[in-house]
């Protein structure tokens, strides 16, 4: 644990001192679980956001986007069931003073007994060696087998508290398992309660119910909202998606972790609608979809697991999620959700206006299925930004910190640098700056040694280092230098751009 905490702070650290994120109103001794992104973090973040519209709406000819606003009438929260079910069961340590999710209480405490497995197959492997047969292992060995009837009896009996709505069992769980708080090491604890996670506020300038309305806590509303909108005037036939990116906002009761957990936030989001009958297809084909989306990113695919939901939303008939392996350890990335027709015929039940969708292949109308696939844009920032930042130890023995971002999302592409300001380099990097910053985010970077210039590019993550010196002067070649390879090779000003493009396209992600 100890050894996480610490990668999550190396990760906080680096972040803030090349201007990836911030933390917000610092001058002002900060606000609690808010952060800015300074000039790399905005680029790398539009980077991703990029990445995704162009393979979520770009890739697909049945699905589109929208950019609905922040503020709506506040009966599209009622009818969504966000007034009265949008809640996260809260818990308090006497002793500490501090305040937790209890779900999550119980979840981390699962985690634990679940790396006791992992343990136990890493002994394992190293015992037999060629021979480890893991699946064969954890069928037969009695310590993972007694670790995995714990975990099962736990969320077997959370699954039925919450399916109940039972906080006194749920308090009464935290109680059996001996959960203590992180500060105060105490199993003082207060009674579970019912928190809602909304944030209100006053439209105009007369306040009372009649004016009260709710930032969003989700963006999928206002796709459904829109449904026929997009669906009349984009003339599409289901099954069709709609897919929108944009800020959400919820009041949590423990915001931590540093952008994983915060009470303003970007979603990216795509509702897919389908025939009824044919979700569950849909929902194991976003599924994969979403999976293979996340490896193409070339993180490394043992970064990632799924995980079905014990508890399913009001809303929903089948869900899991992307959870990925942060500095936290294993924690939810994405949401893919079978929400069924529930959102629409609520809002055709609130509205009195027909939510119905008429099919010509079976000359029907019907209210669609919905099969939703959601993202938090600052937890995919920070999964990216975590797996790719390493500290290496070179051959010479020397260290180096290197940000091995996937090169289509890094901010800078290219960094130009003149071996030194003085013989007409810098005006020649100037000339090649000019002529690549049409095509590419270029860094100009002339101050230092080289080995600092490439050192700081490393750092930041820029793919590709280009030094510009007197044999440039005579033949128009430049050394070009790779971030992960660390080789450098010649070649002709006029063959970079090409070179550049094949190595940071973003189409070598969307194929």
């Amino acid at each position: 644990m100890e050894q996480k905490d610490d990668k999550l702070k190396e990760v906080i650290s680096h972040a803030k001192e090349y201007g990836f994120v911030f933390p917000s109103s610092e001058i002002y001794d900060g606000l609690a679980a808010t952060y800015d992104y300074g000039p790399l973090g905005a680029e790398l973040k539009n980077n991703i956001k990029s990445y995704w519209w162009k393979s979520m709406v770009q890739m697909n000819d049945n699905i589109v986007g929208i950019d609905s606003s922040i503020f709506m009438h506040p009966s599209i929260w009622k009818a969504s069931g966000h007034v009265d079910a949008f809640n996260d069961p809260l818990i308090d340590n006497k002793d500490s003073k501090k305040r937790y999710r209890a779900d999550v209480l119980i979840e981390e405490h699962v985690e634990k007994i679940r790396l006791k497995i992992e343990k136990e197959v890493q002994k394992g492997a190293k015992k037999f060696g060629a021979d480890f047969d893991e699946i064969q292992f954890k069928l037969t060995n009695p310590n993972v087998l007694r670790n995995s009837e714990k975990i099962h009896e736990i969320e077997a009996r959370f699954k039925e508290t919450l399916d109940n709505d039972d906080l006194e069992g749920v308090h009464q769980l935290i109680v059996d398992l001996d959960i203590v708080c992180p500060i105060s090491g105490t199993k003082n604890w207060t009674e579970v309660r019912q928190f809602n996670l909304m944030f209100s506020t006053e439209l105009g300038s007369v306040t009372g119910d009649a004016s009260k309305i709710y930032l969003r806590p989700e963006t999928a509303q206002g796709i459904f909202v829109n449904f026929l909108n997009v669906q009349k005037s984009s003339r599409m036939k289901v099954p069709f998606g709609i897919a929108q990116i944009g800020k959400a906002f919820r009041n949590e009761i423990v915001a931590r972790q540093f952008i994983f957990r915060m009470r303003e936030f970007e979603q990216m989001e795509m509702q897919f609608f389908v025939r009824p009958g044919e979700e569950m297809k849909w929902y194991e084909h976003w599924k994969q979809k979403r999976i293979a989306w996340h490896h193409s990113l070339g993180l490394g695919e043992e970064l990632y697991r799924t995980h079905d939901h014990i508890k399913l939303a009001h809303y929903a008939n089948a869900a899991c999620d992307v959870e990925f392996n942060f500095p936290m350890g294993f924690k939810e990335l994405e949401g893919i959700h079978s929400r069924t027709d529930f959102d629409l015929k609520q809002h055709e039940s609130f509205s009195g206006k027909k939510m119905q969708y008429f099919d010509p292949e079976i000359n029907q109308n019907y209210i669609p299925y919905v099969v939703e696939t959601s993202v938090g844009l600052d937890r995919l920032f920070l999964s990216i930004f975590s797996a790719s930042h390493k500290n290496e130890i070179l051959e010479d023995g020397s260290e180096r910190t290197v940000l091995s971002l996937p090169p289509a999302l890094a901010p800078y592409k290219v960094a130009i640098m003149p071996l030194t300001r003085k013989d007409g380099l810098s005006e020649k990097a100037t000339e090649v700056w000019n002529m690549l910053k049409m095509d590419f985010n270029c860094q100009y970077d002339e101050k230092d040694s080289p080995g600092k210039r490439y050192r700081r590019q490393d750092a930041i993550g820029t793919p590709f280092c280009v030094m510009i010196d007197h044999q440039t002067m005579e033949d128009n070649t430049v050394t070009i230098r790779d971030r992960d390879t660390m080789q450098q090779e010649r070649i002709a000003i006029a063959d970079l751009a090409k070179m550049i493009d094949d190595k940071t396209n973003v189409k070598h992600l969307l194929k």
